[in-house]
């Protein structure tokens, strides 16, 4: 149980179609599902991904003093987008201590996109980057990736594969099994799993910003 009187929440979002760029906004837990609709309908190609999403007393104020702190990176002094790591943006929420709700606001906005929608975006992801590769990530074969809100867990057993409920299988299919979603959903895996405290999502991004700077 939430110990925040309002329901409040801050978001980082990003998107395939616009690479480098973070959106940082804020809206009510009533207006979510709105809100994210509302993103995706005004004139982006592919729906956005929740980086990081989390519960605030105020989130006006920390929303504006975000804006604030990395001003000198806004794109646009009228838009909320922003030239910038997520990570930076994330570490400084994460010190406020907040109620993480980030996978709830992943599938909110998959909730409010199509099956093409979805599957146009991870085209979009797949075409800048590699597909997952555990070894290549540091993740080796007997390493345990804990579901985010603790309900399941897989275990890799190859460089895409992981032993989930006793069967081999990618960790998409694992994530599709453990959200009760059809084995044709297309969705991004890596938010809802972590490995030693970060999600595998962290650690791939971590690990190309890597290579795209050296």
């Amino acid at each position: 149980m939430s110990n925040y009187p309002a329901l409040q929440i801050v978001y980082v979002l990003t998107n395939p179609a616009m690479p480098g760029l973070v959106k940082i906004g804020s809206t009510t837990q009533e207006e979510v599902d709105i809100r994210m609709k509302q993103l995706f309908s005004t004139g982006v190609p592919v729906p956005f991904d929740c980086a990081f999403a989390c519960r605030v007393t105020n989130a006006a104020t920390v929303e504006k003093a975000l804006h604030h702190a990395f001003g000198n990176t806004r794109i646009n002094p009228t838009r909320e987008f922003f030239r910038i790591e997520p990570e930076r943006v994330i570490s400084i929420l994460k010190l406020l201590h907040v109620d993480d709700v980030t996978a709830e606001i992943e599938q909110s906005i998959e909730s409010d996109a199509t099956q093409a929608d979805l599957q146009a975006a991870e085209n979009l992801k797949q075409a800048r980057r590699p597909r997952m590769d555990f070894a290549e990530l540091g993740i080796p074969n007997g390493s345990v990736l804990v579901y985010k809100d603790g309900s399941a867990q897989a275990t890799v057993v190859a460089p895409k594969l992981v032993l989930f409920n006793g069967s081999e299988c990618s960790l998409t299919s694992a994530t599709r099994k453990v959200m009760g979603l059809a084995e044709d959903y297309p969705l991004q895996p890596s938010p809802h799993w972590t490995f030693n405290g970060k999600t595998v999502k962290e650690i791939y991004e971590d690990f190309y910003a890597g290579l795209d700077e050296s």
